[in-house]
């Protein structure tokens, strides 16, 4: 066999474990997803029962719009005009084998200080105590780009232990070009923390860019 065939052979191999992945990926976010808690306090907190993985980001980014794409329902994770309108952690069952967590919002300038004060106390618990989390996923607008305060959560993954992994939203709203640009700016940025992940995710839930990569990952992570 020489060099070129086999370099063609290991292709073809890398193509089918990734499609296999992708398969994997959309027989799980298929079965059934239900929402199981809102927690506002520590104490309300669920059981750590099996493998689960966190949505972080700016108020309005689109946490609870890729959490119900990712699952394939309208209105799994409620969506809002109104930003900062999420105040809890809210928990959902993904077929007993991962729990997907939508984190309140950050960076809503109009929020009390009390309230701000209350929503970062319960994240930077959860954060720190949450053993059974696997991945944080932050969620970076495309059209604004990574900001002080997502550098701020950034830093709490970072102390916190917690592997995280960027995921660019809204990639469809910008042309190509831009979308290179935001891409190369967001891989720098992520590669200053030592608990990142090395890869980005780039997605649309509008037009379904980056859903099935992002759900073959997040089984990869789930309890057989």
């Amino acid at each position: 066999m020489t060099d070129v065939e086999q370099d063609g052979d290991l292709g073809e191999d890398a193509e089918q474990i990734e499609a296999e992945r992708i398969e994997a990926g959309r027989k799980l976010f298929a079965k059934s997803c239900d929402f199981i808690a809102a927690s506002t306090t520590i104490e309300s907190l669920p059981p750590m029962d099996g493998p689960e993985v966190a949505f972080a980001g700016r108020s309005n980014v689109g946490k609870s719009t890729l959490i119900n794409a990712l699952t394939n329902r309208r209105a799994l994770a409620r969506t809002s005009q109104t930003p900062g309108r999420t105040k809890q952690l809210n928990f959902f069952d993904l077929d007993h084998r991962m729990r997907l967590v939508d984190l309140p919002g950050y960076g809503y300038a109009k929020a009390s200080k009390t309230d701000i004060r209350a929503w970062t106390s319960l994240t930077l618990a959860f954060l720190k105590g949450r053993q059974t989390l696997m991945r944080a996923f932050l969620l970076i607008d495309s059209r604004r780009g990574v900001g002080d305060a997502d550098r701020e959560i950034m830093k709490i993954f970072d102390d916190s232990a917690v592997s995280w992994a960027l995921v660019l939203t809204k990639m469809d709203k910008l042309k190509e070009k831009e979308r290179q640009q935001v891409i190369a700016r967001s891989e720098k940025e992520a590669a200053k923390h030592v608990a990142a992940w090395p890869g980005i995710f780039t997605t649309s839930s509008e037009k379904g860019w980056g859903i099935p990569e992002l759900r073959a990952h997040i089984t990869d992570l789930a309890r057989d």
